[in-house]
């Protein structure tokens, strides 16, 4: 990575996550693996509560008012496909799973959106 603004973006959403991270703990959720790369996608963060696993798509703005746009059909059905090869390496069988998109900007609390992918 030689692009200065890729490497700029990289460290934003690294810092996104960790701040999601954070925020999940202080919901309740254990947060178990972190940039979890398939062939298919990555999933940001996966983390658990008594009886269900989530899969945590983050997604970070300059400005909260761009946060709307952060996130469209086509990118969460990445991240389901990854899901798909990955969710019982994590979940227990009766565990149920949830496919969720955090989304972070300065000055802003974040905003929680379960089951964002119900396909």
């Amino acid at each position: 990575m030689s692009d200065p603004k890729r490497v700029i973006a990289d460290q934003k959403g690294r810092d996104a996550e960790a701040e999601a991270a954070q925020w999940l703990m202080q919901q309740g959720w254990q947060v178990i693996a972190q940039r979890v790369k398939t062939k298919l996608g990555e999933i940001d963060l996966i983390a658990k509560k008594p009886g269900i696993c989530g899969f945590f798509e983050v997604k970070w703005r300059k400005r909260s008012a761009d946060l709307t746009d952060a996130i469209d059909e086509r990118r969460l059905a990445r991240v389901a496909a990854a899901v798909e090869l990955v969710a019982y390496d994590y979940a227990e069988t009766t565990d149920d799973l949830t496919i969720d998109v955090l989304l972070l900007a300065p000055g802003a609390r974040p905003r929680h959106i379960p089951n964002a992918w119900m396909p």
